[in-house]
């Protein structure tokens, strides 16, 4: 049952890596890139964040509700097959709204680890989260989780179930998602488990409506990433000469987007210039898209086994539980 009293205070652990320490170095090395690139992980400032959850609310953006319903339908499934006693370590947390379907049905659950890049988010949704649920321990994690952080799983590895909802895992190219995977396996070790997102590939115009919503909040988060330039490192980009690009490339069965420049001009970054021809584009995420043996397979290679997959009857998302082999 839910305590519907307000949220207790919640101390956010913080990883040792600085993490806004790199944002410079990570922006002046993108910019200066033949065909400039910015990492997709500094959307998620505070806006960011909350731009983001108003995209899973959207029409067009079916992964979130998809994911949900199925994580609805099958939780009692996922629960029955991790059993009791697990310590649940979420990555990317957001606003920890999907992992309470699983906590529902979970038999007592020992603990709960969100980790998010997102401070403010990660002590909102945190504190929520734990006055909501009074016997669960929260700790939350402000880290970047694919740089790694530091973190106590209580029980072992065959009492850990890590979860990693969203289709985040499309965002990484699949060279890297291997790579990601595998660190993650030999991190929590032998037996433990992971419940996976995974976007489906489908018709090019279902997935390109999902990026390119007509309220435009998708252009409003892309932007964002030039605001928070702007308001942290000096910047001087003029939102109104970018615009938001979003498209499907079936060569290599991803969705880029990317921010164009509609006109010649130049930008400062903390005082460094860099010149954008008309057209000339930021690419700032990926997302690639699966069959489900496509990614059983990549899993596999990185270290883990699947004990079961489920997808939604129109075969939009699909989501898996694997088994670490150590």
């Amino acid at each position: 049952m839910r305590n519907a009293t307000a949220p207790r205070p919640v101390t956010v652990a913080q990883s040792p890596a600085k993490l806004d320490a790199g944002f410079l170095e990570d922006v002046l090395d993108g910019l200066g890139l033949a065909e400039k690139t910015l990492p997709a992980k500094y959307f998620y400032d505070e806006r960011g964040s909350k731009l983001f959850d108003e995209i899973c609310e959207l029409d067009e953006y079916y992964p979130t509700r998809t994911e949900t319903a199925l994580l609805a339908d099958h939780a009692g499934d996922i629960a029955a097959q991790v059993g009791p006693g697990i310590t649940l370590l979420e990555l990317g947390s957001g606003s920890s709204t999907k992992v309470r379907l699983l906590l529902d049905r979970l038999d007592h659950p020992k603990a709960y680890i969100p980790v998010d890049i997102s401070r403010e988010h990660l002590q909102v949704s945190a504190a929520r989260l734990a006055a909501d649920y009074p016997g669960l321990k929260v700790t939350p994690i402000f880290a970047d989780y694919v740089q790694g952080f530091p973190v106590s799983v209580e029980g072992g590895a065959d009492r850990t179930l890590a979860f990693f909802p969203g289709s985040t895992i499309g965002n990484f190219h699949p060279v890297e998602a291997q790579s990601f995977l595998a660190r993650l396996a030999r991190r929590l070790g032998a037996g433990s488990r992971l419940l996976i997102g995974v976007d489906l590939k489908k018709p090019k115009e279902r997935l390109e409506a999902a990026y390119n919503d007509a309220a435009g909040v998708t252009a409003a988060f892309n932007l964002n990433l030039l605001e928070r330039i702007n308001r942290e490192l000096d910047g001087t980009f003029d939102l109104d000469g970018f615009t938001h690009l979003a498209f499907y490339n079936d060569d290599v069965g991803r969705i880029e987007m990317h921010l164009k420049s509609v006109r010649d001009q130049k930008v400062l970054v903390a005082g460094v210039p860099f010149r954008f021809e008309e057209g000339e584009t930021i690419h700032t995420e990926d997302s690639y898209k699966y069959s489900a043996d496509e990614f059983r397979k990549l899993a596999h290679v990185a270290g883990w086994s699947a004990d079961a997959t489920w997808t939604d009857d129109a075969r939009l998302f699909s989501i898996h539980l694997l088994n670490s082999r150590g």
